[in-house]
């Protein structure tokens, strides 16, 4: 039964969905992969975190496990900001974008789940590919706050890259965040 695992331990990722195991697999019998992922769980050579969410071992990326629970998907918001020095605010929960809004706690990290049009959201401009993963680059994640909440302060917008925000800008179609980043690019 082991057949099958090792191309799991192979991977980059470490985390697979249900439909990942079985391309990784070249599977389409549904019953066999769901009796390969069961003996795999039971026998304690992958983690089942969720439904149709497994992972290799406890050392799991939670970045990547954030952008497979729901998709599409991103990391932005304030856990970009807060890495990038944009806001100091401290925040253990980790912020995605995606098309529906939801907050959901996974192996005790909580999960917030902001909805983003989907024509933002399926655009890539100023969103950076890790391997596994998007997320978002701190233009971007600047402009996605604001897009969704105008009045946000932000604590150090002199990291940001001024020609990078109005680039990724017109992704928005939207004249009041256009309109609020002009104010922002005045002071």
């Amino acid at each position: 039964m082991n057949n099958g695992l090792i191309e799991v331990f192979k991977s980059k990722n470490t985390v697979f969905t249900f439909k990942e195991l079985s391309l990784l697999w070249k599977e389409t019998d549904i019953n066999l992969i769901k009796r390969k992922v069961n003996y795999y769980v039971k026998t304690k050579k992958i983690i089942r975190l969720r439904k149709g969410i497994y992972v290799k071992d406890k050392n799991y990326d939670k970045f990547e496990l954030a952008t497979k629970i729901y998709t599409p998907s991103y990391i932005s918001f304030e856990t970009v900001l807060s890495q990038a020095g944009v806001i100091f605010q401290y925040y253990s929960q980790i912020f995605v974008a995606s098309y529906l809004t939801r907050e959901i706690e996974v192996d005790g990290q909580k999960y917030c789940y902001r909805k983003i049009k989907d024509s933002i959201l399926t655009n890539n401009i100023g969103l950076e590919y890790k391997g596994t993963y998007w997320i978002a680059t701190k233009e971007r994640a600047f402009l996605d706050t604001l897009y969704l909440n105008k009045n946000y302060y932000f604590d150090n917008i002199s990291l940001l890259d001024k020609e990078k925000i109005f680039e990724i800008l017109p992704i928005y179609k939207s004249k009041s965040l256009e309109k609020k980043i002009k104010e922002i690019y005045e002071l």
